[in-house]
């Protein structure tokens, strides 16, 4: 008799395709809606002219291209670099932050830097994705009815307003419902691109990688042009990355390869079938690829597709607004976690109306995917050169690979690459300029919060003086403070005097039975073993009570310092903290800018600035509401 147990993790692995199909391919399996559209968009100040040797090459281009970025960069290369199961440009940061110290330190901060700046790209493109997917599907209703064009603008402002109110929600209540209406999507795509092919099976030529490189050696003034808008079929090619860390590559890898590039792939040759057969349709080839009789139920899934690719898009940006803030380049936030049982689900309310605010008025301003496709292709070249660079460094280091064997690879993709932005460099006036002052102001602020927390760090360790000083000198002498029966519990920093505590004693002039100073660290890492989650030290005197205890967090993973606390053990504790009943206090520090050369003045008043949006210390670390206790410091930056 067979055991049931193979067939179990069959049915388990499905389940975790069926999941990545839902959340990691909604950007890149939209992209078909408005990619060949808008190569050939008349109102392009470049536009590339219809005839059948430049449609074959464009869709050759964009076939092969696809390959070389998404099959070869990410599903074959980049992926099998990861960060202890996290993957990213994230974890591709914080693995050149664990190097930053070792030989070779000063390439490793300037390329840490440069993924920080592809972060903040990506940040760019998590405003324009929804904007542009949103847009792109509504305009489908125009195929139908011409006079709906007026309204496509407010009906995709009331579609994006309803997504981000429901985002508090979490994705867990409908996240089962994403993998099998994204199947579908994808089954669809491929069925109406299969019928097209029919149209003009000439098309098929375009498999053929020749048509690229004649399209490219022959035309370029035109195809040099058109990469800006082929680009388009990439987007989202970092969320297959990105998104390791919560499916796996293997589940990501046979989604991709086995359903994503086929059903996307004929999308693609139908579209240029149907415009081999008549040049009209240019206007929207994706949605003209369905029988009228079908054309309504396409669109309704077309909108419903381009929501879960904003809903992914979204979600990404909270994980990379949540792991930046834990790796100290932005204050930090208020972060809720929708669900109980799947990783990475957080909500991040500043980003998350922040994103609403920047959504909406791209559309309003922009107003058709077509114009918004001239700013999104330099948000997404950006992000995937910036990610094939330091992916091939963190590859030279881990697997000490020679730089000849890597540089195969490396320069031909590097090389698309840089195309692909000297392309959308071309579109700087047309809107390409958009991404790029989104990412250079999120960089502005990361770079500069990160330099303010070093200051007011260093302020602070002036203030706080040694720990180890203040516990020898507490009990000595007249001034000794009043002991008080209970246990209480300091946040710190680092191995400094806790300015609440110091205030504590020198205002109140009263310490605790029991004392605990906790240190809070976050690690390069995305998670920390519960068994390597807490030290104690007793600092040399445990007969006076006070303890230190070191808790350490992955950048991915919620800072709970209750959760951490208990699993302190008796033995640890000795049996003397009451760890349910304690009184946790915290030091609230009020930020002015001060006549030090420190930072430029600008940069002071950035940094504190941003300070404003920093989450309450009670709520970012799970503390008891009711039992912590606020006392004010005055710090100059």
């Amino acid at each position: 008799m067979t055991s049931p147990r193979p067939q179990k993790k069959d049915v388990l692995r499905l389940a975790v395709v069926v999941g990545a199909l839902g959340v990691v391919f909604g950007d890149i399996g939209t992209s078909p809606i408005y990619t060949i559209q808008t190569v050939f968009n008349p109102d392009d100040p470049h536009p590339v002219p219809v005839s059948d040797g430049n449609v074959l090459g464009v869709v050759s281009l964009i076939l092969w291209s696809v390959t070389a970025i998404v099959t070869i960069t990410y599903v074959l290369l980049a992926m099998r670099i990861d960060h202890d199961g996290e993957g990213g440009i994230m974890a591709l940061i914080s693995l050149l932050r664990r190097w930053a110290g070792h030989r070779r330190a000063g390439a490793t901060v300037a390329l840490a830097g440069l993924g920080l700046f592809g972060a903040a790209l990506f940040l760019g493109d998590s405003m324009i994705t929804p904007a542009i997917s949103v847009l792109s599907a509504v305009e489908g209703f125009k195929t139908i009815e011409p006079g709906f064009e007026p309204w496509i603008v407010p009906v995709t402002a009331v579609i994006i307003v309803t997504l981000f109110s429901v985002q508090k929600r979490g994705t867990a209540a409908v996240g089962r419902f994403f993998g099998p209406v994204m199947i579908t999507w994808f089954v669809t795509i491929g069925a109406c691109g299969a019928w097209g092919v029919t149209k003009d099976a000439a098309i098929l030529k375009a498999v053929s990688p020749t048509y690229a490189i004649e399209f490219l050696a022959g035309n370029f003034e035109y195809a040099f042009f058109a990469m800006a808008a082929i680009v388009l079929a990439v987007t989202g090619a970092e969320a297959l990355y990105a998104d390791m860390g919560h499916f796996g590559r293997r589940p990501i890898s046979v989604g991709w390869i086995f359903l994503v590039f086929p059903a996307c792939a004929l999308s693609y040759l139908g579209q240029g079938a149907l415009i081999l057969e008549d040049s009209d349709n240019i206007s929207a080839p994706f949605f003209l690829l369905a029988p009228e009789w079908a054309r309504i139920p396409l669109i309704v899934l077309a909108c419903a597709a381009t929501v879960i690719a904003s809903q992914a898009v979204i979600t990404g940006a909270f994980s990379v607004a949540s792991q930046a803030a834990q790796l100290g380049y932005l204050p930090r936030l208020r972060i809720l976690h929708t669900s109980s049982s799947a990783r990475g689900q957080i909500y991040v309310p500043w980003v998350n109306w922040l994103l609403l605010v920047s959504v909406l008025t791209l559309v309003f301003a922009f107003r058709t995917s077509a114009a918004l496709a001239f700013a999104f292709g330099m948000a997404v070249t950006g992000t995937i050169t910036i990610t094939t660079i330091l992916f091939f460094y963190v590859a030279h280091r881990r697997w000490a690979k020679p730089l000849w064997l890597l540089a195969l690879a490396a320069v031909p993709l590097l090389a698309l690459d840089l195309l692909f932005i000297g392309a959308n460099l071309t579109k700087l006036v047309h809107g390409a300029w958009l991404p790029l002052a989104i990412a250079v102001t999120f960089f502005t602020i990361m770079i500069t919060w990160q330099r303010g927390r070093q200051v007011v760090t260093t302020t602070r360790e002036d203030m706080e003086g040694p720990l180890q000083a203040f516990v020898d000198d507490l009990d000595a002498g007249e001034d000794a403070p009043a002991v008080v029966p209970g246990t209480a519990i300091f946040l710190n920093r680092g191995t400094t005097t806790p300015l609440a505590l110091r205030a504590n004693v020198e205002r109140n002039h009263v310490r605790h039975e029991h004392v605990v100073i906790v240190t809070v660290e976050v690690e390069t890492v995305p998670r920390v073993a519960d068994d390597d989650r807490v030290t104690i030290d007793a600092l040399g005197r445990p007969e006076d009570g006070i303890t230190q205890v070191v808790v350490r967090f992955g950048y991915a993973e919620t800072a709970d310092v209750p959760a951490a606390l208990a699993l302190l053990t008796s033995e640890q504790t000795e049996g003397q903290l009451d760890l349910d009943g304690a009184t946790y206090f915290l030091s609230r520090i009020e930020l002015h800018a001060g006549p030090e050369p420190t930072m430029a003045p600008w940069r002071k008043r950035l940094f504190i600035a941003t300070s404003h949006v920093t989450a309450d210390a009670a709520d970012a670390f799970h503390l008891p509401r009711d039992r912590v206790v606020l006392l004010g410091s005055h710090v100059e930056v």
